[in-house]
């Protein structure tokens, strides 16, 4: 059957990405190392240059960004709902399904993993 041919291709091609995308995190980290170490963030190696952009990304302290915004109102525009998270809720009985029953609307994906037997 010529789908059994497309689905061992994928994996196959599945494997090769995870063995790429390791070799390169490799690669990147040596690179990276090898500037630092000269203290440098631009390098120019044979026919390549190099250059290490950094990037500032803030990280925020919930608690702290709560006391700082206490405002409710604030709370709903800057939060937007988490499903892991409404999950736990649930669990840890801290709300019912049935108070959320009609805030949601049920979406089906479809997502393909393929592994091998």
């Amino acid at each position: 059957m010529m789908l059994d041919k497309i689905v061992q291709r994928y994996y196959k091609q599945k494997q090769k990405q995870k063995e790429i995308e390791q070799e390169l995190t490799e690669l990147r980290n040596e690179i990276i190392s090898y500037c630092a170490e000269q203290d440098v963030n631009e390098l120019e190696i044979g026919s390549h240059k190099v250059k290490i952009v950094i990037q500032e990304r803030k990280e925020y302290d919930d608690n702290k960004l709560y006391e700082a915004l206490p405002d409710p109102d604030i709370w709903r525009m800057l939060s937007k709902p988490d499903s892991s998270k409404i999950a736990s809720l649930i669990k840890l009985n801290v709300i019912t399904e049935e108070k959320i029953k009609d805030t949601f609307a049920t979406k089906s994906v479809k997502l393909l993993q393929v592994d091998k037997k």
